[in-house]
Formats: structure tokens, sequence, C-alpha cells
């Protein structure tokens, strides 16, 4: 059944339902009673904690209006605020009621219609939160329990740690411009492992070329690192030799590397360990097997697509997870006026980030949809632009993930391509 429609949602409205209207707060929320015709019941805000106590006076409020005044069922209506919703809706689920979020913009674009002022206070906004919920424009949030709830959690410090990796590797390159910039014709990452041995030992070009090419390639050795030899410390000790960095306040240039180094090899080491927790979480999910089988698609990918839908039986089909990846059509048409459709944007920025990223993967790995990814831009009929051909993979990506976890077959690339509709082809027969 698709519960998520707005007649289903107002549907589930009646006159034994009592709506509350909720501001959240970063430490006192604030909340109003009013039934299925926005008639109120409560004479003022109710003001509450964050905390235990706080939670407890308002469910034995909401539960005295409710036996006042004849309700059987309680509907919590919030905004999504940051983070500061989430105890409190873990709290309201786990006393079997299903609080539901209203979109943060239809409130401020709402407020106005009860007394034409654009005014933003505790007494008002839980009053137009509980008129949205009432029209049936609200959505039930998904919190995330058991593996899934882990799988989000370590996906979100995955992400944390990548962030704070790309900052330091910025950093480094940064310092490199100013003290060592022939190094990027020895080495096209700042992050080589030969190199940042010698940098570690010899940060700056006058301690390269002090170590000498022996000295290089001894350090090289006694690490046991294969790949890199004398030729390589020619080349770099040659760069050292030549280098035009600068040479001012050596001793402070020495520290900062040196610092840089340490956090650089701090947080790869969390980035391994985190990996290797996520692929330990993921294995206990049915059919990720079969997603990891595709050619193009890896353990980050399928980690964040897991992080951000949760449990993929929720969804009734896969058009319900393009939309929550904000790739739905939204078509800009009036009266003979035909404008050229774009996606929406509105849904999980990640897991939008990480189809596309999937989608640019299997272009250039997988045959298959190498081969989709050309007919979408060479179709005589309505011939895709580069970027249009791309989020239709990732659209691909969605129904073929959404398949593969509910009915547990395996990827077969051959049946994808028969699959697809062919207008041309259509035509000629």
């Amino acid at each position: 059944m698709n519960y998520n429609t707005q007649n289903a949602k107002i549907a589930s409205i009646t006159e034994k339902t009592l709506i509350v209207g909720i501001d959240v707060g970063s430490e006192t929320h604030y909340a109003r009673a009013f039934d299925w015709r926005n008639y109120e019941y409560s004479k003022k805000p109710f003001a509450f904690n964050n905390d235990e106590a706080g939670f407890a006076s308002f469910k034995a409020w909401m539960e005295d209006i409710a036996e006042k005044h004849g309700k059987e069922a309680v509907i919590p209506g919030m905004e999504p605020t940051g983070h500061y919703w989430l105890n409190l809706g873990a709290y309201l689920q786990e006393q079997g009621m299903k609080p539901v979020h209203v979109n943060p913009h239809h409130v401020k674009k709402s407020k106005e219609l009860d007394d034409n002022n654009p005014n933003k206070n505790d007494r008002k906004d839980p009053k137009t939160i509980a008129g949205l919920v009432n029209e049936g424009r609200f959505s039930y949030p998904y919190i995330p329990t058991g593996i899934y709830a882990e799988i989000r959690n370590l996906s979100n410090l995955r992400i944390q740690t990548q962030e704070e990796l790309t900052r330091i590797k910025n950093r480094i390159v940064r310092w490199f411009c100013i003290y060592f910039p022939e190094i990027k014709d020895v080495y096209k990452s700042p992050d080589a492992v030969s190199g940042m041995m010698v940098i570690k030992k010899a940060p700056l070009p006058c301690d390269i070329k002090e170590l000498g090419v022996d000295g290089v390639n001894q350090v090289w050795r006694d690490a046991k690192l294969k790949g890199a030899g004398l030729k390589r410390a020619r080349t770099l000790v040659s760069a050292a030799e030549h280098s035009i960095g600068s040479t001012e306040a050596p001793g402070s240039a020495r520290i900062e590397i040196r610092n840089l180094l340490n956090d650089y090899e701090v947080y790869k080491n969390r980035m391994d360990d985190l990996m290797q927790e996520i692929e330990e979480k993921l294995s206990e999910i049915p059919y990720i097997d079969k997603l990891m089988e595709i050619k193009g698609i890896g353990l980050k990918t399928v980690s964040c697509f897991i992080a951000e839908v949760g449990d993929i039986c929720r969804f009734d089909n896969p058009k319900q997870l393009q939309k929550l990846a904000g790739y739905a059509i939204v078509a800009d048409s009036s009266g003979k006026h035909n404008g050229e459709s774009r996606i929406s944007h509105r849904g999980r920025k990640r897991l939008r980030y990480a189809l596309y990223e999937a989608a640019i993967s299997v272009i250039a790995k997988n045959k298959e949809f190498k081969e989709i990814y050309d007919y979408y831009r060479r179709r005589s009929q309505n011939p895709l632009k580069k970027m249009q051909s791309v989020i239709a993979i990732a659209c691909k990506l969605i129904r073929i993930f959404y398949t593969i976890l509910t009915k547990g077959v395996d990827y077969d690339g051959q049946k994808m391509l028969s699959d697809i509709v062919r207008p041309e082809t259509i035509m000629a027969a």
C-alpha cells in the first residue's frame, strides 16, 4: 500500500485524531494541539524542555487533551530543525506515535495565511505546522534502527574523515607550493608513499640535498618499499637542487609539514578502519554481495546508498527512491510553452552525489552501461545531452539496485540492454 500520497495522508486524519504542532528548539520545544478542523484545544503554547522530564510532561499533556476530547490517535508534526528533533522523534516513536515532518520552506511560505504577517515566534509556528499536517502536506521521517543505524553513522563518519583528509591534502599542497614547488614534477600526487617517507626525514629542499641520492634511496630500502629506487632518488634530489622554494623560517616550516603529515597518517588509518568496519556491517544485509558484483560499483557507493536509503523494503517502487535522491523529473510547461525538463534536486544530497559518481564509474568501466550511455547520446529521436545521459544512467542504477535488493536476482547486463525500448527499432519493424 502506498501510504505516501497526499490522499492517504489526509485519510489518516479523522475526527478521532489529535494534531500537535511542535516548534523544535535546541533546549526548549513549544507545542499546540488542534483537531481535524484546525480547532485549537490548547489555550497557549505548551513549553517543555529537551530532556527526559520535559518529554514525560509533553506526553502527559497530549494524553490529557486526547482523553478530554475523545481522541484516539495523535499525530505530532515538526520541522526537521537540524539534529534537534532526533531525540524527540525517537521518543515519540517509542511511545507508539508516528511523528511527521513538514517542509521548512512550506512553513515559511504559509505562515502569513492567518494574519498576513511574516513574523516568526514560538506561538505562531506550531499552529502553521499543525495546519500543514492537517492538509496532508507532511512526510514520514525515517529513523533507522539496528544495522541500518550502524551503517548510516559509519557512513557519516567516513564522509567526515574524507573531508578532513581532503583538507589536510590541500594544506600539504599549499606547503609544497611555498617551500618545494618542484616536487610536483617528481610526484603527481602529494600523498605519494615514497615522497612522504622522504619529506618526513628531510622536509625542505636543503635537507634533501644534504641527504643525497644514496640517503634518499636508503630511506626507501629501510622501509622495504618497492617501486622506488636510484632513478627516482636522483630525480628528487635534482629537483631539490634547483628549487626556488622559500628559505625563510625553515624551523617553523619543518614543524608545519611534520604536523600535517602526522595528521594525514592519523586520518588515513582512521579511514582504513572505518572502511573495514563498514564492509563487515554491510555483509549482514541480504544480497549486498550481488551489488558489489556489478563492474564499476564499489564499497563506498554501496555503503552510501544503504546509509541514505536504509531498509529498501519500506519503498513500494524505485520511483520513490528516485524522488528521495532528488532525481525526479520536473517539467516546465504552460499552455503552448514547453520548457526544458530538469531534475528536482529535492532529496538527500549525499545519495544523489553517490549515484552520480557511480554513474560516471560504470560508464567508464562497464561495457553495458557504456553502450546505454552512447545510445542515449546518439539516438535519432530525442538524443540527450552529456549530463542528461549521466542522470539517466544514475536513475537506471536506482532501478537495478532496487530490483537486486528486493528480489535477490543477479545482475544481468545483457538483459538490461534487451529491456531498453528503442523507438527507431519499433518503427523499422
